[in-house]
């Protein structure tokens, strides 16, 4: 890929972030991330670095006080710099890109005014977090085979009174969900019609009444981004923070299809982390009379690891392009960068744990929390199967099942 002086800085400041901050932390304080009060997980001083070297706020308008990029290479950036945060640690970066593609929605569809209230809280406050909630207890990944009846629409509702909007519902695996300041919720406003002509979106508050964080889901992996399930009873929110009415998942790709790719990045950013950890240590740990690189097996994998990212990284570099340049085959290629990413550094992740032996499964060594958080991304962003369904109805449209209802 080859990068422009702005992206060469942004991730040298990224790498230097990593390098000098994050992983002495993750690696001095291993038993951070077990604990159980979710608030004191990340100190203050990590988001506080991030909001140093410009990377908080990034697709916040300048004229707000964020760090706007080239808007013909913008998707090409985030996936540059979530890879680099990912390889210190993915909850980190999932944290952060939250506020990225949460960013994009408002300045994409909210009122001006909303925008200069929002954005500022966001700028202001280094621990300020947004969060994106659609995925239901009865329904998530599968909603977008797609089956198009108002059966298989959101169980969240959401009824116009006055000059008002009440919701009732909940949501469930919402990233930053647990303690983000600001929400865009999506709810069914039209029972009576497909989920695609009948969701729409709202700006929800934290502080909002009838807003309910219900709790922390304690996750195996990307612990330091707390995961949360929220409940919405009898909650009013003004007409205006409606953002877009029947059509909201349609309008919603300016979110998702940067997100397969940032997805994708941060899977890429622990794989590399999974190389570099264990190309240093089979260079330097005896085993046999011998380092461990000179025996033949530990060679072969080694070089499967690094083909495994390289082949990840082509295929990333060119769905980011392809998103950035609004190609026709932008959504597939999105997916197969996602599902081939969570795949292939699973892989990556195996051989790193089995390379360091008893030391791969020990928690102070660090290289299995690098396979916990490897594992997450095959649930992330779409389950595997179903981008997998996805790519093959983009790719045969004719004949591709339905692969939900009847047919």
């Amino acid at each position: 890929m080859s990068l422009s002086e702005e992206q060469r800085m942004m991730r040298e400041s990224c790498r230097a972030f990593v390098d000098d901050v994050v992983t002495p932390f993750i690696r001095g304080d291993w038993k951070r991330e077990w604990d159980m009060n979710p608030g004191s997980r990340l100190p203050d001083s990590i988001l506080e670095g991030a909001d140093k070297i410009g990377i908080r706020t990034l697709a916040v308008p300048e004229e707000f006080g964020g760090v706007e990029l080239d808007k013909e290479s913008e998707v090409q950036t985030f996936a540059l710099i979530a890879e680099e945060i990912a390889r210190g640690d993915s909850g980190l970066a999932d944290k952060l890109v939250q506020n990225w593609k949460v960013s994009v929605l408002l300045r994409t569809f909210a009122p001006r005014h909303l925008q200069e209230k929002w954005f500022k809280r966001l700028v202001e406050d280094p621990q300020f977090l947004l969060a994106h909630c659609l995925t239901e207890p009865r329904g998530a990944s599968d909603r977008w085979l797609p089956y198009n009846v108002p059966e298989a629409a959101m169980q969240t509702r959401a009824v116009k009174d006055g000059n008002e909007w009440v919701i009732n519902g909940r949501k469930q695996f919402i990233s930053n969900g647990y303690d983000a300041g600001l929400y865009v919720v999506y709810a069914n406003t039209n029972p009576k019609v497909g989920m695609l002509q009948g969701t729409s979106s709202f700006l929800v508050p934290r502080d909002t009444p009838g807003l309910t964080v219900a709790r922390c889901n304690e996750t195996m992996g990307c612990r330091f981004m707390n995961n949360g399930e929220l409940v919405f009873e009898d909650m009013r929110v003004p007409e205006d923070h409606l953002l877009v009415e029947g059509e909201a998942l349609a309008q919603a790709g300016v979110y998702f299809r940067p997100g397969k790719i940032i997805q994708a990045a941060k899977n890429l950013g622990v794989g590399v982390a999974c190389f570099e950890r264990t190309a240093e240590y089979v260079q330097n740990y005896v085993q046999g009379g011998r380092i461990l690189i000179k025996h033949q097996a530990v060679a072969l994998r080694i070089g499967d690891m690094a083909t495994r990212i390289a082949a990840v990284r082509a295929l990333l570099e060119q769905a980011s392009r392809a998103v950035d340049d609004k190609a026709a085959d932008a959504d597939v290629l999105c997916n197969m960068a996602k599902v081939y990413a969570s795949e292939e550094i699973m892989k990556v992740a195996q051989h790193a744990l089995e390379l360091h032996g008893g030391n791969g499964v020990m928690l102070d060594f660090g290289i299995e929390k690098l396979f916990r958080d490897a594992a997450i991304f095959l649930h992330m962003d779409a389950t595997v199967d179903i981008s997998k369904m996805k790519i093959v109805k983009w790719l045969f449209p004719e004949t591709a099942g339905k692969y939900a209802g009847p047919e």
